[in-house]
């Protein structure tokens, strides 16, 4: 198994140390070549004039049609509470004349960590839904996965791009295991990885060992590291905890 924790995190005084490399320079880009509708609309919401809570819950309500119940849930507030915030991110964008278009190359960087928040919280409400009949909403799955591959077509060398990406193909790819017949969750350790999608797998693995060869570790890089520990383990048993538990 790749020692996922050797390359990419040196450990001193308990703590865990980034490497000093820079950010990948973010290619040219024009409004053409955005390429997908929704991305262009995503980053639009991530304004600086709105705080990255506010810019999160617009684009859930707005572009995913998700409710304020929904999303109050997945912030851990109460629904007066996201409805009021919903309401003063409207009226800024309104104040502040906020213009709906791709923003430019040097403001790009700046709003990518709020909109790769918003398509990891849309996987997650697909990944383990807070309302209905069944426990996932597949759908959203599938289309927080397309976000975040139409984002890495538009900036092909950011880290953390690659490893939310990589991050939701390994956690897809026990989609079909993570429940029973009777639609009952079936725990980690229980489920039948003979199930798993192998295709998804090698294709999560693949972008990860993508990202680390960039020298530039965050939380999605480490989380899918974490996320192929156990997709790489044939039985459950055979998951290398000590490796996780050092992620």
């Amino acid at each position: 198994m790749p020692r996922y924790r050797r390359e990419i995190f040196v450990r001193q005084g308990g703590s865990l140390i980034r490497d000093d490399d820079d950010f990948d320079k973010i290619p040219d880009l024009d409004e053409t070549a955005a390429g997908d509708d929704r991305i262009r609309l995503i980053f639009t919401c991530f304004h600086a004039a709105l705080s990255s809570e506010a810019q999160i819950a617009l684009t859930l309500r707005t572009l995913w049609s998700l409710t304020t119940p929904e999303i109050a849930r997945t912030f851990l507030v109460s629904e007066s509470t996201l409805a009021q915030r919903l309401v003063r991110a409207k009226r800024n964008i309104q104040d502040a004349g906020i213009p709906y278009k791709v923003p430019s190359n040097d403001m790009l960087p700046e709003r990518l960590s709020a909109d790769l928040g918003a398509i990891y919280l849309i996987f997650n409400e697909g990944y383990s839904a807070t309302a209905g009949d069944t426990l996932t909403r597949r759908p959203l799955c599938v289309e927080a996965i397309r976000l975040a591959r139409a984002l890495h077509e538009l900036i092909p060398g950011e880290p953390e791009v690659i490893g939310l990406l990589a991050l939701m193909l390994l956690h897809d790819s026990c989609q079909d295991t993570r429940t029973d017949d009777n639609g009952d969750l079936i725990l980690l350790e229980s489920q039948d990885r003979n199930l798993w999608d192998q295709t998804e797998i090698d294709e999560g693995l693949a972008f990860i060992e993508q990202g680390l060869s960039l020298r530039n570790p965050g939380p999605y890089q480490i989380q899918a590291a974490i996320a192929a520990c156990h997709a790489e383990a044939k039985r459950a048993e055979l998951m290398d905890r000590r490796q996780i538990a050092a992620l």
